[in-house]
């Protein structure tokens, strides 16, 4: 009988490149156990799907900015467009030094909103 939980598709690459992302602010942690994912005050701002895409929240001109140069998309979730959420193409989520420029600026947008 098939496990009602599924299980996800996230390689050990892919979590070491999101546990270095996370490394060296000590305000966030990585949480969730199947599905890894960041948030701050109660707002989520990075997280995995179950089949490993990547999905970063940014503010609106820098998810502009951010869909131009990489040429990528708004990030899906359960077939849902999440408009604050970009989905940061596998190449980029490997190189954590060219990503970690924007995963700061999505820690310091979601610091700028209210808590929830």
């Amino acid at each position: 009988m098939a496990s009602k939980k599924e299980k996800s598709n996230l390689t050990p690459e892919k979590l070491d490149g999101y546990k270095r992302l996370i490394t060296g602010n000590s305000k966030i942690e990585m949480k969730g156990t199947t599905i890894p994912y960041t948030s701050y005050i109660g707002h989520m701002f990075s997280y995995f799907e179950k089949d490993s895409t990547f999905g970063l929240r940014l503010p609106e001109k820098k998810s502009e900015e951010f869909l131009k140069k990489y040429q990528t998309t708004l990030f899906i979730s359960y077939g849902i467009v999440k408009k604050e959420f970009v989905l940061v193409p596998e190449k980029l989520l490997m190189n954590t030094q060219e990503l970690k420029p924007w995963f700061d600026v999505g820690f310091n947008y979601v610091r700028s909103l209210k808590p929830k």
